[in-house]
């Protein structure tokens, strides 16, 4: 097939599999329906896709590890630093250092450094996955953000770890003080070469829109560019392109925060960005599935010329390698939990878990997905001298293994392990968003004050006006009441919130039908209905994200 045909197979892949997941009677993780979608589509129209490995790192890692870094809970991550530095960094060499001498132990064939270099890609987690199960199940916030930040960092480290591995398989040769200082340089490198591409594009950005005006698509793409040329750049200068598009996506969220976009640009941006993960996910597992067959073949022929024997043994390396890994997940869990919940107090991150809860939820959240893929595809695929790299395709296969079997514990476990658990959300937040609700409202209140002070000029309408603002400023001060930590009603407010929301919803859906019956009927124009059903839809998905 030509290229354009395979790129369309390949999005008609993950849009279908995106039906057969909703279509399915069990719950199966959209990761491995995309995977069978692509083996399917590969065997009846009988085509390959091959990317050079740094492509995968450039067009599918950097800005799915952007975007995570632009939406992760900063403040979760700086309040429980220390744990995700544990999980992030300490857990992942922990990983690759046992479960390489493992994996080398179990399957000689495969050389210690690529063994290594397995390890390392089996490390990261994936949030992505994590979060879209655990939306069905009751799972401490607190948690979450501390998993979050794991799989955000932890991609980071993982993918360092296997750059050293690589080299060290590629050259033959190790040095633990060069490694050091390489390791250090790469840190340094990234971590700059994003914040200064951030802060810079966005500099110029700022100042082309007070000095021009905005326009919502130059926002857009400049957002696009952001993780491909921060990883470009750091690349250029030997340092870490993972760690500059992970960077950047921080610092862009302390940017948005500043709040000098557009609300349409705000509004637009997320959803062009939400469109973009969901494509990149899917294209990488389909991409999987579509290679599947022939990396087992290969895998195979690979265990037979060493005299082992494949089918079976493969899937028992993969149960073997996936046991391994939540072995390794639960003993560092475990000692983490035991050291950081004195220090964190009742409401730490395991806050209404017990001990074996701790353990169980955190490993089995330890699901790998799309990072694992693309570290794993990078594999070189010839050495230093030329001949081809050891064992790559048996790699990639194990790989591809673990990630089926973890994501298949994670969707089958987790609701086990937090079954019969209430989670109740932290006073604190419940306070903060009181607070911040009410300082809102406030600021409402006292802008509609200085307008009724400030009538304009030549206006005809100024009681029309004032009567306006004071139905709104009312609205306010009620909202502010029933917020008042003081006062008894901060708990009926928010049962106030729940009920007139679900009746808004019912309200504003109704409104949409009722506008689309009068555009059937001939009597709006498209133009006018489509503005009026975006206003519509926008109230929706506020009262609906509420």
């Amino acid at each position: 097939m030509d290229t354009n045909t395979v790129t369309l197979v390949v999005l008609v892949c993950v849009i279908a599999s995106s039906f057969i997941k909703r279509a399915a009677r069990i719950p199966l993780p959209l990761a491995v329906v995309q995977i069978a979608t692509g083996a399917l589509a590969a065997q009846a129209g009988d085509f390959r896709v091959s990317l050079a490995p740094d492509v995968f790192l450039l067009w599918f890692v950097a800005p799915l590890l952007f975007l995570d870094g632009w939406r992760i809970s900063k403040k979760g991550l700086l309040r429980d630093k220390w744990t995700v530095c544990a999980f992030s960094l300490g857990l992942v060499i922990f990983t690759v250092v046992a479960a390489g001498f493992f994996i080398h132990w179990l399957i000689p064939p495969m050389p210690l450094p690529v063994a290594f270099a397995l390890a390392a890609t089996l490390s990261p987690t994936d949030a992505v996955a994590v979060s879209a199960i655990a939306e069905r199940v009751a799972m401490p916030r607190r948690l979450m953000h501390v998993l979050e930040g794991e799989a955000l960092l932890n991609d980071a480290s993982g993918l360092v770890c296997l750059r050293f591995a690589v080299a060290a398989a590629v050259t033959g040769s190790f040095s633990l003080a060069a490694a050091g200082g390489a390791f250090l340089w790469l840190l340094a490198g990234g971590v700059a070469t994003g914040a200064s591409m951030t802060l810079l594009a966005n500099a110029a950005k700022d100042w082309t829109a007070r000095h021009f005006g905005e326009e919502t698509g130059t926002q857009i793409l400049i957002s696009l560019l952001l993780p491909f040329c921060s990883y470009a750049v750091a690349e250029r200068f030997a340092a870490s392109g993972i760690l500059a598009a992970a960077t950047a996506g921080i610092v862009m969220s302390y940017e948005e925060m500043a709040g000098r976009a557009l609300a349409g640009t705000r509004i637009r941006r997320a959803a062009v960005w939400d469109a973009l993960q969901f494509l990149g996910n899917g294209v990488i597992f389909v991409l999987l599935g579509q290679q599947l067959t022939d990396v087992i073949a290969r895998a195979g022929q690979t265990l037979r010329q060493s005299g082992e024997q494949g089918g079976g043994r493969l899937f028992l390396y993969v149960l073997a390698i996936s046991g391994v890994l939540l072995a390794l997940r639960s003993l560092w869990t475990w000692i983490a939990w035991r050291l950081v919940r004195p220090r964190a107090g009742r409401d730490g991150p395991a806050a209404g878990l017990s001990g074996w809860r701790v353990v169980a939820v955190t490993s089995l959240a330890g699901a790998r997905g799309a990072v694992t893929l693309c570290g794993v595809m990078t594999l070189p695929l010839a050495l230093a001298d030329g001949s081809p790299f050891p064992a790559r395709d048996l790699a990639i296969l194990l790989a591809a293994g673990v990630i089926v079997v973890t994501l298949i514990m994670a969707n089958a476990g987790l609701p086990y392990a937090v079954r019969g658990m209430r989670v109740v959300p932290a006073a604190q937040e419940l306070l903060q968003e009181d607070e911040a609700r009410s300082a809102a409202a406030r600021a409402a209140i006292a802008a509609l004050e200085r307008a009724l002070q400030e009538p304009e000029q030549g206006s005809d309408d100024a009681g029309l006006s004032a009567q306006a603002a004071a139905r709104l400023i009312a609205h306010y001060r009620r909202q502010v009441e029933l917020r008042d930590p003081a006062g008894a009603q901060a708990r009926h407010g928010r049962t106030v919130d729940a009920m007139e929301r679900r009746l808004r919803l019912l309200a504003l859906g109704a409104e949409r039908d009722e506008l689309f019956r009068i555009v059937r009927s001939g009597r709006l124009a498209d133009e006018m209905a489509r503005k009026l059903v975006r206003e519509v839809d926008l109230q929706e998905s506020r009262f609906s994200a509420s």
